[in-house]
């Protein structure tokens, strides 16, 4: 068996008595039987991306396991203590229903201790949008969540959040990286100090409980309340453990629950993809929906910090909304209800990032609040909190189904906003209109946008190579013209500069590197293509819009705007 030099160092490392011996036993076995995935377990290091750390389960550093993230935890122990060296250390974990998140997350929690530092570790599975509000509850530097998000069943994760509330953002996450890097893997200390562990768990749910419902209502009145039929999906997730908790103490009665998939599991077996993006995930869901005349269908991510929706079109037809409508719908909501409680004057902003709709500018500017945009994730929108403290967050979103409302959870939060969902919904139909409505209305009035994403898998370190080329193309031979129509502008956010095509003119752009480009094209459509920094997919986000004076034209411009998109896709050949 041929092995390339550098996986053959990495697997020797594995063979030596830093590791168990099931752990040796382990890497023996795929040199024998599995060369191929030996190479994909060893070939690199799993790396941070916009969603923290990411992978799939197994033996090797490009895979999660008790030593890679014990070497994570073991870094960002030295690195605290660096960081806060005359401060009581504090940190907070908490993980999902992945399989081995419970075991992965007390090794985390074992080496924080060994370390010397106090823990809060949650006795039972929770919602990551918990863990950010527990962080600052608390009053720790630093905090864990054990999760993947919506990936397949056989992964799992590791993101940090700092005593803000929010994920890690530069220069502090290559920092942490550095350190994590230099450090080996004998220097880990696994021996826990039981003492400094305390398990948390209905205290902390009450308090969060609490904060989302000040935080989502807004004087909803109980009869409206009492008029709207919900109907609810945690996918085999994390969110059964607040959100029926919270829809029923706002006063929500009329809550249907899909009782398949109320059960937590790692193994999600009722659905292809726990993703609520994806409309068959909400497939019982919308059955569960006309079943019981239900108005509104929300769905949330394994790890509570996604929701999807579904409500009724004019037609009483059920549809699923996409994350940049959500969006669109619940800032509006927010901004209504700020002007209306005369608490807009000039000091407010909401958040939203590049790849997401440019309706929210419009809607912003239409309220007179800023709206700041932030490279994708949400750890950019937590930190534009902490950059502005002279400014109130009001709320924001991205299009990839996350909202957060306030900034007692610095992170997507699906608890707050399915309340803040069902309080546009409720408040909407008993004024005789429906969330649907008052979609076209916004599209009315700021513009019809609509977008759409491309997200195509590579899998492996040939797929890896492969998106990287794609973007590389991209750069080198940038595209002149989209559908027919003149490239008019492109930034570039890893070289920072944005250029004009029709006079040449650079200019730079203020917001931290990433692989991202941007195409503009002269009838206002916008094409982003990003790598992502969690999964091995290649992403193409297409935008376009028109002006509708009513909502009578809103089909037909929706047929035009939909072949518009199949254009550029034909075009840019992204089938």
């Amino acid at each position: 068996m041929n092995i390339a030099p550098n996986i053959l160092n990495a697997v020797n490392e594995w063979l030596t008595p830093t590791f168990d011996q099931e752990t040796q036993a382990a890497v023996k076995e795929l040199m024998t039987t599995s060369p191929k995935e030996l190479e994909e377990s060893f070939y690199k290091n799993l790396e941070f991306g916009t969603g923290g750390m990411r992978g799939v389960m197994g033996i090797g550093n490009n895979r999660i396991n008790k030593y890679t993230l014990g070497k994570n935890t073991q870094g960002l122990s030295d690195y605290l203590h660096e960081v806060f060296p005359n401060e009581a250390l504090k940190v907070v974990i908490a993980y999902d229903c992945r399989h081995n998140s419970n075991t992965l997350a007390k090794v985390v929690a074992d080496v924080f201790s060994a370390n010397g530092i106090q823990v809060y570790l949650f006795s039972d599975l929770r919602p990551t949008p918990e863990l950010s509000f527990a962080l600052k509850h608390l009053g720790c530097q630093c905090g864990i969540v054990l999760t993947a998000s919506h990936n397949p069943p056989e992964y799992n994760g590791y993101k940090v959040y700092w005593q803000d509330g929010g994920q890690i953002v530069p220069p502090q996450d290559a920092a942490i990286i550095k350190v994590i890097e230099n450090l080996s893997y004998d220097k880990i200390k696994f021996n826990a100090n039981e003492s400094l562990i305390q398990y948390i768990d209905t205290e902390i749910d009450k308090a969060f409980i609490k904060s989302s419902i000040e935080n989502a209502s807004f004087n909803t009145p109980a009869e409206a309340k009492d008029n709207l039929h919900i109907v609810f999906t945690s996918l085999h997730g994390t969110s059964i453990k607040s959100i029926p908790d919270v829809l029923a103490q706002a006063g929500y009665k009329n809550v249907h629950i899909v009782p398949e998939q109320a059960i937590p599991d790692g193994d999600f077996p009722t659905v292809k993809s726990p993703n609520p993006e994806e409309p068959e995930a909400l497939t019982m869901a919308l059955a569960l929906a006309d079943k019981t005349n239900s108005d509104i269908v929300v769905g949330t991510d394994p790890d509570c910090d996604r929701l999807g929706v579904a409500v009724r079109n004019n037609d009483g037809k059920m549809i699923l909304l996409n994350g940049n409508q959500t969006m669109v719908l619940m800032t509006s909501f927010l901004l209504k209800q700020w002007k209306k409680a005369g608490k807009i004057n000039g000091k407010q902003f909401v958040g939203s990032t590049i790849v997401s709709t440019p309706m929210m500018m419009e809607l912003a500017t239409s309220y007179g609040v800023e709206c700041k945009v932030g490279l994708t994730g949400f750890k950019w929108i937590a930190k534009m909190i902490k950059d502005f403290p002279e400014l109130e967050f009001i709320g924001g979103g991205e299009e990839s189904f996350g909202f957060m409302v306030g900034d007692a959870v610095r992170d997507k939060d699906a608890v707050a906003a399915t309340l803040l969902i069902c309080e546009v919904a409720a408040q909407a139909k008993a004024a005789g209109s429906s969330v649907y409505k008052e979609l076209l209305q916004l599209y009315v009035e700021n513009g019809f946008y609509k977008e759409y994403l491309v997200s195509l898998t590579k899998k492996g370190m040939e797929g890896l190579e492969e998106i990287n080329q794609m973007m590389i193309n991209l750069r080198e031979n940038p595209l002149k013209e989209i559908n027919g129509q003149r490239v008019i502008m492109v930034e570039d956010y890893q070289s920072s500069i944005a250029l004009n095509l029709l006079n040449g003119e650079e200019s730079t752009m203020d917001i931290p590197k990433s692989n991202v480009l941007i195409y503009y094209t002269e009838d206002g459509s916008k094409i982003c293509a990003r790598p992502s920094g969690t999964e091995p997919k290649i992403k193409f986000y297409i935008s376009v819009n028109a002006e509708i004076e009513s909502v009578l034209e809103f089909d037909e411009a929706e047929k035009f705007l939909d072949q518009k998109i199949q254009n550029i896709i034909a075009d840019m050949q992204l089938n």
